[in-house]
């Protein structure tokens, strides 16, 4: 079975498309993993929705997913994330609120316990530290977790109680042994990692192996779009340098 690893969609079309054409080029996947996040910050929540709606794919709620129907207030946001997010409430249709409203927290998949933020607090945890990452390894009983929220790549294996930092390059397979593992893909629609390419993996279970993939994108076209939209110019911005 080989998934698509991905997170922070951020209603950016073009990263999103982008990345399911990588995808295709590299033979396919079985399924989705979407780590929360579709919405937030970029110009086409709905359009985000309805695509990832079509694939075969499972998705758990990020912190701008409920922000922007209600179920988190907005006033946790910086100003710019809560303008963002008051103005995705109102570009969302009726089937998209309710596919929010009804996205789950957690997910388990064999191995996999799949969270946005952390497991120990799903929604706003982020897991940037090897000592969080410590903290973290009680609060799931699989062998490995999937988290988003940060939009980094990342990988931390739990050693001695503690845990320790793994490199996560793209291209280069993470062959998952029996140590456990948090990792996260990076960011799909809005990178931070200094890298402006939409960022995502793919799990090969034959293999055993998680590969970090970047991809470009037309990143004016999102950015255009933004303009238009009247969305704050640091979001505008950020997108070209993956900050």
């Amino acid at each position: 079975m080989r998934c698509a690893i991905v997170a922070d969609i951020h209603a950016n079309l073009a990263a999103f498309t982008a990345v399911l054409r990588d995808i295709k080029q590299k033979g396919g996947i079985d399924e989705i993993w979407c780590l929360g996040d579709i919405v937030g910050y970029g110009p086409d929540p709905h359009q985000c929705i309805e695509l990832l709606r079509q694939l075969n794919h499972v998705c758990v709620a990020g912190n701008h997913d409920l922000g922007a129907v209600g179920k988190v207030d907005t006033s946790y946001f910086n100003d710019d994330a809560a303008a963002a997010c008051r103005w995705t409430a109102g570009q969302l249709g009726a089937e998209d609120i309710k596919y929010i409203e009804n996205l789950p927290l957690a997910v388990t998949k064999g191995d996999f316990t799949l969270v946005h933020g952390s497991p120990r607090e799903p929604v706003w945890e982020y897991i940037i530290s090897t000592s969080i990452a410590a903290e973290n390894f009680a609060f799931f009983l699989s062998k490995f977790c999937l988290v988003g929220h940060s939009h980094v790549p990342a990988v931390f294996k739990e050693s001695a109680g503690s845990s320790l930092s793994l490199p996560f390059s793209p291209g280069v397979g993470l062959v998952l042994g029996e140590s456990r593992m948090i990792i996260n893909p990076g960011g799909v629609g809005q990178p931070r990692d200094g890298d402006p390419r939409a960022s995502y993996a793919i799990f090969d279970s034959e293999g055993g192996i998680i590969r970090l993939y970047r991809v470009d994108y037309d990143i004016k076209a999102t950015q255009d779009k933004m303009m238009k939209a009247h969305l704050p110019i640091h979001l505008v911005s950020r997108l070209s340098v993956g900050g």
